[in-house]
């Protein structure tokens, strides 16, 4: 469950975040991504968003994919 609420929240904040995200804009797509998932979803997402907002952030910016981001945050499994 974890993977797939990862590449989820991370496919629907990259799509927010456009596509040549700078750090202020991946950061507003962090917190409004989670807010739409829903009360327990959205826990869920912040505290990942918190927990690795750096690596989310970079990952971003580089252009990854969300399954690449999720994978490297050790979520999802290579």
């Amino acid at each position: 469950i974890k993977c797939t609420l990862c590449t989820k929240a991370l496919k629907r904040i990259q799509k927010m975040a456009g596509d040549d995200p700078d750090e202020a804009a991946v950061k507003a797509a962090l917190q409004k991504g989670c807010r739409v998932l829903g009360r327990v979803l959205g826990k869920l997402c912040l505290k990942m968003v918190s927990q690795y907002q750096e690596q989310i952030s970079e990952g971003l910016q580089n252009g990854d994919t969300p399954r690449d981001i999720c994978t490297a945050m050790g979520i999802c499994k290579a």
